[in-house]
């Protein structure tokens, strides 16, 4: 029996193991769909305007640069993976195979907190653009039923995004194969509005509105990427899916790269249109782009931004909401948390106990929390997970070369090794509030860990497997 809190799942058997209770029904282009989803969204149409209005002003062209940098450098990693080990459970996964059952076991505990605030923040976001939206034709609604809660504005709970948390939980417990097409579906609209707002907005750009670029210093250029790095990370969320994914070893590291790349060059060339079309000091925080247009006179156009921006941010709480769901799943079924949690649909074989939970938590989460807190609550968890990911690759090349890899990141170690330092780097800039948070998470992690995580694993050979259902 190994009792080592660094027993490892053996990475020969997670390679060769090929059952799975999951559909598999995703090729390249529903994955890179998903991917986009879940990168390009509150980036744009909420957390772009916040960090620009308050931390960077234009420099928030910076911040998505250098945020890029740091996710580009842990992409890679997370490709590499992916081509060996398709499997459910993304960073979690990846840890528990090279360093260790506690190192994955916080990682995966990590994820759990971060992907379900990560999709409170978006329902918050789309909750600004739709309050926008009813403005402008008239309609107010009462300030308990939609808005940022916690602003000092006599807001109590944002039902608008409690309600879309739930609709999400409800999409994904339709089966993969439906909810991926919903999902392929809206990814489109989505991009073609981006398109929209930069071919559009390019025409209206005033270059007096850069001046100054850096009217925070680069200091807050660089707390500005600490911020918007949310929103470059979602193809973690996407390898999640493996198993669900028909040619995962070839697939998820095509579909990783290209999805990062496609969103950070509409990120780019969409923030140089909203910090030239407006003064930074001008940019509504809450819905950016539609502020922006309107105040050149475009209203239609700025409606036909806030509805794409609804329609669109829904993909990203796809996204997310899919990978806490699967993470959840993969530990419960090694035997980290209840099995109850791991039992499948019978009929659309997803895990719907844990997204209906995922759903109802994160509307909590939304109903209550402003936004920007809740970005900061999920910055830290996902960078840290890069920095494990960006090390586990590390390891895993120089302790076993030999492993078939469909994908090899270039430049090792200093690729994955820039990774971990612009992570850990990015990480010193969120504020104290974030870190105790993160320390109360932490320190229940450790509990639950030692009370029942420990005993029930099932890398214990003496382990019953029945004795948790």
């Amino acid at each position: 029996m190994d009792t080592s809190v660094f027993r490892r799942k053996p990475v020969d058997d997670i390679v060769s193991d090929e059952e799975t209770g999951l559909q598999r029904s995703l090729g390249l282009f529903q994955l890179t769909a998903i991917g986009v989803g879940g990168i390009i969204g509150a980036g744009i149409f909420a957390l772009a305007g916040a960090v620009a209005n308050k931390t960077a002003g234009p420099a928030v062209v910076i911040s998505f640069l250098i945020a890029g940098v740091a996710s580009a450098c842990a992409a890679l990693s997370y490709a590499e993976f992916a081509g060996l080990i398709p499997r459910a459970g993304s960073a979690y996964t990846y840890g528990y195979a090279v360093l260790g059952e506690i190192v994955g076991w916080f990682i995966g505990w990590d994820l759990l907190l971060e992907y379900t605030a990560i999709v409170s923040v978006v329902a918050i976001g789309i909750s600004g653009y739709f309050s926008f939206l009813l403005d402008d034709v008239g309609i107010h609604l009462p300030g308990w039923m939609l808005g940022a809660p916690g602003t000092g504005d006599g807001h109590v709970v944002d039902l608008f995004a409690v309600l879309l948390c739930l609709l999400i939980a409800y999409l994904l417990n339709q089966g993969i194969r439906t909810a991926a097409r919903a999902e392929t579906v809206v990814v489109g609209i989505k991009v073609a509005v981006v398109l929209l707002v930069i071919v559009v907005g390019a025409f209206h750009i005033n270059t007096a509105n850069y001046t100054p670029f850096f009217p925070f210093g680069f200091g807050g250029a660089v707390t500005g990427a600490a911020t918007v790095f949310f929103a470059v990370f979602g193809y973690d969320a996407m390898s999640t899916a493996a198993e669900e994914s028909r040619d995962a070893r070839r697939h998820l590291p095509k579909a990783i790269i290209w999805s990062l790349v496609i969103s950070m060059v509409l990120y780019v060339l969409a923030c140089l249109v909203l910090t030239g079309m407006q003064h930074y000091t001008e940019i509504d925080p809450e819905s950016g782009f539609s502020s922006a247009f309107a105040s050149v006179g475009l209203s239609g156009l700025a409606d036909i931004i806030a509805v794409g921006a609804i329609v669109g941010i829904l993909t990203v709480m796809f996204t997310f909401m899919l990978g806490v769901t699967r993470v959840w799943y993969s530990m419960s079924r090694d035997g980290l948390l209840p099995s109850w949690f791991a039992r499948l649909h019978p009929r659309r074989q997803v895990p719907s106990r844990v997204t209906w939970i995922a759903g109802v938590v994160s509307a909590l989460f939304a109903g209550f929390l402003p936004i920007e807190e809740a970005a900061e609550l999920t910055n830290i968890g996902i960078l840290l997970a890069f920095v494990v990911v960006c090390v586990a690759v590390i390891v895993l090349r120089y302790r076993r070369p030999d492993l078939p890899r469909s994908f090899r990141l270039p430049a090792m170690p200093v690729v994955p090794a820039i990774g971990v330092i612009f992570s850990i780097w990015l990480i010193t800039f969120l504020s104290p509030i974030t870190w105790l948070r993160f320390a109360v998470w932490f320190v229940l992690g450790i509990i639950v860990y030692a009370f029942y995580s420990y005993r029930h694993s099932a890398l214990r050979s003496d382990r019953d497997p029945s004795s948790d259902r």
